[in-house]
């Protein structure tokens, strides 16, 4: 493999091939939110953590909420950083730190978007992740040439779908249509 980037993957999803051994990625589904010669960021979008509630996410880090909270499910967005909060959400985008992804998603992990999603005043589309998805430089192209990962366009529709369980079968049904 060369030592550049074939083609960027930032801006698209990569699922898992049927069968992926490592635990951490089998029947994913991970929005790459950066991808270039120093490595590349994604975040799992269909993993919700067994355990952890809004409130008790909120309680434990010291961030005043109100009874919206009860509603957020948390999810388990990789393995790296695992006490990392991460959002990934729609406009707007001027919370600190925010990285664009796509004209219509975002990621960040500042304390203003948490201290808005946890009253209501962040986002109206976002979920709430602990943990990302990290690669080396050029590990991730490799594994894509590999076909370890399949590629295709991101949806915010299936981004932001309430139910985790059906979002690996939605985006392979994407494959071939990017």
């Amino acid at each position: 493999m060369s030592d550049s980037i074939i083609q960027s993957v930032k801006g698209k999803f990569i699922l898992a091939v049927p069968g992926l051994p490592d635990p951490n990625f089998a029947e994913t589904v991970t929005c790459i939110c950066e991808h270039n010669e120093t490595g590349a960021l994604g975040i799992i979008i269909n993993k919700l953590h067994p355990l952890l509630t809004g409130r008790e996410l909120f309680e434990d880090i010291g961030i005043p909420h109100n009874d919206s909270v009860d509603k957020i499910k948390v999810h388990l967005g990789g393995p790296v950083q695992p006490n990392g909060i991460f959002v990934l959400h729609g406009p707007p985008f001027e919370w600190r730190d925010c990285l664009k992804i796509t004209p219509d998603l975002g990621l960040s992990n500042s304390r203003d978007i948490l201290q808005a999603v946890a009253t209501q005043k962040g986002p109206e589309l976002f979920i709430v992740l602990l943990g990302c998805a990290g690669w080396g430089p050029f590990q991730l192209d490799n594994e894509l040439h590999e076909n370890a990962w399949l590629s295709c366009d991101i949806s915010e529709k299936i981004v932001f779908a309430n139910d985790s369980g059906v979002k690996w079968e939605e985006a392979m049904m994407l494959i071939g249509d990017s």
